[in-house]
């Protein structure tokens, strides 16, 4: 038979079946190939071809950096606000989060459910502290994300 270069799925069923022999390029494989390239295109469509996504991590990074001049360091290196944001930020990758918000969104709305978890207050000038950073952030944006990740977590607890 011609070679064949490999694919993904004899190099995933080696992987994770060791010593088993490649898949034969038959009509099954075929019919599996096709499965899940139909399977990715409805993907794709019902995310509107839009696969290339900006992370919300560069965000947080500025925005805990601003927000850490703020606050009295001593008050700063006893609450793991910093820590608490990156863990909160990360869980918002286990729903479609990353593509309902916007990453400035995700990241003001994960440093302030920290900050308020801790109860670290912020000094209050003319604006919020989440609206010197993001302009077009609205509370309502806040609060829409927190919901979100609080229903992510709250299936999270019922799959347990």
């Amino acid at each position: 038979s011609p070679f064949s270069p490999p694919s993904p799925f004899s190099s995933h069923l080696r992987y994770f079946n060791k010593g088993s022999a490649p898949l034969e390029c038959d009509k099954e494989f075929w019919e599996l190939r096709d499965s899940v390239v139909q399977c990715e295109l409805l993907i794709l469509r019902q995310l509107g071809f839009h696969v290339s996504i900006e992370h919300p991590h560069k965000y947080l990074l500025h925005f805990l950096l601003s927000v850490k001049s703020l606050v009295n360091r001593h008050a700063w290196s006893r609450t793991p606000v910093a820590e608490t944001s990156w863990a909160l930020l990360r869980d918002c990758y286990h729903g479609n989060m990353s593509i309902r918000h916007t990453p400035q969104h995700i990241a003001i709305a994960t440093l302030y459910l920290a900050l308020n978890s801790y109860g670290v207050e912020l000094p209050v000038g003319e604006k919020e502290w989440w609206q010197v950073l993001c302009e077009n952030v609205t509370e309502a944006d806040i609060h829409a994300v927190i919901s979100d990740l609080l229903k992510l977590y709250d299936m999270e607890a019922k799959c347990v």
